[in-house]
């Protein structure tokens, strides 16, 4: 059997290891390990194996998706979403789908400081659908909005998706922070759009709100300004070169904690429930990642990607159609593995491709997080969907009938990056020459 051969059959076990239950972080450690074994030694797969493992959990680099992780966890249980979602509500809750659109606005903000989308999920299911649930709203828009507008934690920074895929191809995270900036903002906006034009066509899906006074409009305002101030320390400090992306996080989560003390809105337990979230969601894409080098190894020395690599660049197809097709590819893996796993999984695979083609690594990050945001809210594998059902009890069919609907902006954004790359180059581009 030639070692081509050798790796797709390693790659189909993998798939059948993660349906039998197994983790794929393990489930790729222990593929990549016995591959490698298999084609080299054992003594071989045994270095590789503790050298991998002990690389990615004591890189210095590392550090930075439990801080960022750590700072989402923080705002989260010191109650900042909340905040966020009522200064919305104060400005637009009063318009026909309102509620909905705050809750668009109100998690945008909150993207700002959090960049889980599964827990960005769980906090407006708990925040915005009683709320419009209280004004008569239809399950599916409210649950379905909540479900989607988490996804904006994939594009808009700090987003941990980002991180691991700068992490994995060696790009700088600076830029595909600010690349994920207007894209992030356009699909909002979309979210916004769908919601106004849903409302307008049947006006008992979203009932109007009580009007707030500017007064009280005015006065909601330092809660935003704290969030936006947060944002600009973080993302302008890693842009200029003030700090490292591992310091961003740093000085970020600090921030966060400090706000959260200083307005007595986190107790220590608190904190301690922050800090063990973040440990779980932090170990979990360490295994990810450090599983994910380990069959690399292996797959490098098969030559798939190269292979793979030399392949797609060679057949009759315009580029654009080659890229739309590998868009599909990770589509439909993360249909059947978590999009986050399945995307640590393929890019080693898919990156080479895409600079044989010519295509800016940062707008393929773009491309490749819209992809993902797409994947946790359709079947069969959408986590928040499953975060949103479990806390409002609402069916999963009345859920992905409010989904579909929002998937339209997600289409439309990556369709405009394919027309005007530039909307996720410019900011890049302009600050980080």
């Amino acid at each position: 059997m030639n070692e081509v051969m050798f790796g797709i059959i390693g790659l189909a076990v993998v798939l059948v290891f993660f349906l039998t239950g197994i983790e794929l972080g393990f489930a790729m450690a222990l593929v990549g390990f016995l591959g490698f074994c298999y084609i080299r030694s054992f003594e071989a797969g045994l270095n590789l194996l503790a050298k991998d493992v002990f690389e990615v959990f004591s890189n210095y680099g590392f550090t930075v998706i439990p801080l960022f992780v750590l700072m989402g966890q923080i705002a989260l249980n010191a109650g900042i979403a909340k905040r966020l979602f009522n200064a919305a509500y104060k400005f637009i809750g009063h318009i026909p789908g309102g509620l909905a659109m705050a809750t668009v606005a109100g998690a945008t903000a909150f993207k700002a400081i959090c960049g889980s989308s599964p827990a960005t999920a769980a906090t407006f299911a708990s925040v915005a659908v009683p709320e419009m649930d209280r004004y008569g709203y239809d399950k599916k828009l409210s649950t379905g909005i909540v479900a989607t507008v988490g996804t904006l934690g994939i594009l808009i920074p700090p987003s941990v998706t980002l991180i691991v895929f700068g992490m994995i191809t060696g790009e700088s995270i600076g830029k595909l922070f600010l690349a994920g900036i207007i894209p992030g903002l356009i699909i909002a906006l979309f979210f916004i759009l769908i919601i106004y034009g849903w409302c307008k066509i049947n006006p008992s899906l979203g009932p109007k709100g009580e009007r707030s006074t500017w007064k009280q409009r005015i006065s909601s305002l330092p809660e935003v300004g704290w969030i936006v101030l947060i944002f600009l320390l973080v993302v302008g400090g890693l842009m200029k070169g003030f700090f490292t992306p591992t310091e961003a996080g740093s000085i970020g989560t600090f921030a966060v904690l400090l706000l959260s003390v200083l307005k007595k809105d986190i107790t220590l337990k608190g904190f301690v429930k922050s800090v063990m979230e973040s440990l779980r969601t932090a170990c979990m894409v360490l295994m990810l990642i450090a599983g994910s080098t380990i069959l690399g190894r292996f797959l490098t020395i098969t030559k798939i990607p190269m292979i793979a690599s030399d392949w797609v660049v060679s057949l009759p197809l315009d580029k654009y159609l080659i890229m739309i097709l590998i868009s599909l590819i990770y589509q439909l893996g993360g249909s059947f593995i978590d999009d986050l796993a399945f995307m640590i999984l393929a890019t080693p695979i898919f990156y080479p491709v895409i600079i044989n083609l010519g295509f800016d690594p940062v707008w393929f990050g773009m491309i490749i997080a819209i992809t993902v945001m797409i994947g946790v809210v359709i079947p069969p594998v959408a986590i928040n969907v499953f975060v949103v059902k479990n806390i409002t009890k609402v069916p999963f069919s009345v859920i992905y009938r409010g989904v579909y609907p929002f998937l339209l902006g997600l289409l439309v954004c990556g369709a405009l990056l394919f027309l005007f790359p530039q909307l996720a180059l410019w900011l890049p581009n302009l600050l980080m020459k």
